[in-house]
């Protein structure tokens, strides 16, 4: 989809979502976001239980996961803010 717009739709330079109605809102992203968090975060917290088996302890990795997560993407975003590639 992406790829179409940007060969297909390249004449139609879209400055802004309310012009392109194919974007998703950010609202949309946003929520997305959190879902696939605590999908990633269910995921970790089942393989420490598996490997580990005690709840706790898969409990206490998959918070660390979480929160090491959310830090270590907020300055992944904002490396890539800086990269020009794509703009």
């Amino acid at each position: 989809m992406i790829l179409d717009q940007m060969i297909f739709n390249k004449s139609e330079n879209k400055g802004s979502f309310e012009e392109d109605k194919k974007s998703e809102r950010p609202i949309r992203s946003v929520v997305k976001a959190i879902s696939w968090r605590l999908i990633g975060t269910l995921d970790t917290l089942i393989i420490s239980y598996f490997i580990t088996q005690k709840i706790s302890l898969a409990a206490s990795i998959a918070s660390l996961e979480v929160m090491t997560k959310m830090i270590l993407y907020f300055f992944h975003e904002r490396v890539w803010n800086n990269v020009k590639w794509g703009k």
